[in-house]
């Protein structure tokens, strides 16, 4: 078979073929952008089902989300879908959740500076949707908080701009990028920002310990802890305090349903059941130190074995999964010794609960922290690693907003409880047959639940229960120690310190989605999407590609 070298020409034999691995948000986005450049795309998704990390289960009636619930950062979504030649309105039905979530907090008083309930009650603190409700429900729990978040939130907007604008679509191929005006002029206060913790950060200005847990916690989303995540990423404070939370109705699936679509609308051909075991490689021309990607190798649900050529190849599943197992010795940028340096983000235990009859006590989404939840970042990310007990764990209950995703006159909710990211902590299973450990978790904060929120025969209700844990990560979706999102955004593993979207050894090879750059999160899969785009057209641009070139 002849190889064919130039993108967009007008004939087959003129485009680009390309082999996109892994079928989730980042796979389904790279095939998407690349397709309309002009390439012959190819996706291998080793699943039944595409879409990766956001999976649906549907048992007895109940519709589950089994990965992200949060929609954020909806300019990126709505760039992302310009780019492919929608728009997300078009694409997703969105609403905007109010509240945006409530905190509940352990009972007894906190902190005496703090306007706590009596003891034995648990503390309830709902954030409402816009800016100046948060403004005041800040105030209402300490004095004077209420401006000393307003400035917080212009700190995070300015950072976020700068951001969108020079960090997070920049592909760091030129040290030009760098030497804008904007980050310039900006450089002390990035300093300051990439010097101080963002724990330390809230703290500098909340004595209350809510308060201050509320500006933290994004850093899970980071996939790290505060105490080690950067005060430059109290940007994602903007987000959700300020721009509000958002849930596409149907629930996150919806998304990659779109992104099927749009796919097959660029004539992207999708392979499902097909697991990539090999990417090949070839001397290239001219060059003793640099391979080139010549295709991929693969196999069926029967075992059968197959091989794709290909002169682009984009692997979108979990990084260390393609250097230490798809690669090549010889191949491989970051082997299996240069791991052990990085810092993985945290894993999982998920619990699905199907519940009869209403949980009002419940909104769309609920943080439960607990009162020294250091103990539980130690826990997790310490030297001496353990599942927490009691944990700080995240509730949704999208029943709240969309009736369909659970048989009348009940409720759906998803529980994700960090823990270690330790693929030996053992699988979930249906109705407390999963390993011990794992259904011991969901023991524990099903009864946390039922005490904090006042839900006292919530057990007896439940009449669907799946839960899955870091075993089930990494046998499911390859994932680097059965971590739930990858390397987590330490100073050292964010921008450009980040592992980057293109092989060091081979031409042809590209990477997207959480575990390389950007980062985790379902709008930085998009944009590592975009960056890869960029590679291929020698776009050294910092900031998000001009829709009219998409």
């Amino acid at each position: 078979m002849s190889r064919h070298t130039r993108a967009g020409g007008d004939r087959a034999e003129d485009r680009l073929r390309t082999g996109i691995i892994g079928g989730g948000v980042a796979g389904l986005a790279t095939a998407i952008l690349l397709a309309r450049e002009g390439h012959s795309v190819d996706l291998f998704e080793k699943n039944p089902e595409l879409g990766g990390r956001i999976g649906m289960i549907e048992r007895e009636g109940f519709r589950f989300d089994t990965g992200p619930s949060w929609y954020l950062m909806p300019e990126v979504f709505e760039h992302f879908f310009a780019l492919a030649g929608t728009g997300a309105a078009a694409e997703l039905d969105l609403r905007t959740l109010d509240p945006g979530y409530t905190v509940f907090s352990p009972p007894g008083p906190v902190d005496s500076a703090s306007r706590t309930p009596a003891r034995g009650k648990t503390r309830e603190l709902t954030i409402p949707q816009g800016r100046a409700r948060v403004l005041e429900t800040f105030d209402g729990v300490e004095r004077g908080a209420g401006r000393l978040l307003d400035d917080y939130l212009v700190s995070a907007h300015r950072t976020k701009d700068l951001a969108l604008a020079h960090f997070l679509y920049n592909p760091f191929t030129s040290v030009r990028s760098l030497l804008h005006r904007d980050i310039l002029g900006s450089l002390p206060t990035l300093l300051r920002q990439m010097t101080t913790s963002l724990a330390d950060f809230a703290a500098a200005s909340f004595r209350d310990p809510v308060l201050r847990q509320i500006l933290q916690y994004p850093a899970i989303f980071l996939g790290t802890d505060p105490r080690r995540a950067p005060a430059i990423y109290h940007l994602m404070s903007s987000l959700d305090l300020d721009d509000g939370v958002l849930y596409p109705a149907g629930g996150f699936h919806t998304i990659i349903d779109a992104l099927t679509r749009m796919a097959e609308k660029a004539g992207v051909r999708l392979h499902t059941e097909t697991t990539v075991v090999h990417i090949d490689t070839e001397a290239a021309p001219g060059r003793r130190d640099r391979r080139r990607v010549t295709g991929l190798r693969w196999t069926d649900g029967t075992g059968g074995a197959h091989t794709h050529s290909a002169d682009v190849i984009v692997s979108a599943v979990d990084l260390h999964h393609t250097e230490t197992r798809l690669l090549d010795p010889a191949d491989r940028s970051y082997p299996e010794r240069s791991w052990q340096s990085v810092t993985s983000g945290p894993g999982a235990v998920l619990v699905f609960l199907g519940v009869e009859g209403g949980l009002e006590q419940l909104p769309h989404h609920s943080l439960f922290f607990t009162e020294d939840w250091t103990a539980d970042f130690d826990a997790i990310f310490g030297p001496n690693q353990k599942i927490p007990s009691p944990a700080s764990l995240y509730v949704c209950r999208p029943s709240a907003t969309d009736p369909a995703v659970a048989p009348p006159g009940h409720e759906n909710l998803f529980l994700l409880i960090p823990v270690p990211a330790d693929a030996g902590l053992g699988a979930g299973g249906d109705d407390g047959a999963g390993d011990p450990r794992i259904e011991a978790v969901a023991d524990r904060v099903i009864d946390q639940i039922a005490q904090w929120a006042d839900i006292p025969e919530l057990r007896e209700r439940i009449r669907v229960r799946r839960t899955q844990g870091p075993t089930d990560f990494a046998e499911g979706f390859n994932s680097w120690l059965g971590g739930m999102l990858g390397p987590a955004h330490t100073l050292r593993q964010s921008a450009m310190f980040r592992r980057q979207n293109a092989s060091k050894r081979v031409a042809g090879l590209f990477y997207a989605g959480a575990t390389t750059a950007p980062g985790v999160g379902v709008p930085m899969c998009l944009i590592s999407a975009e960056l890869v785009l960029k590679r291929l057209r020698g776009d050294s641009g910092p900031g998000p590609l001009p829709v009219s070139e998409g």
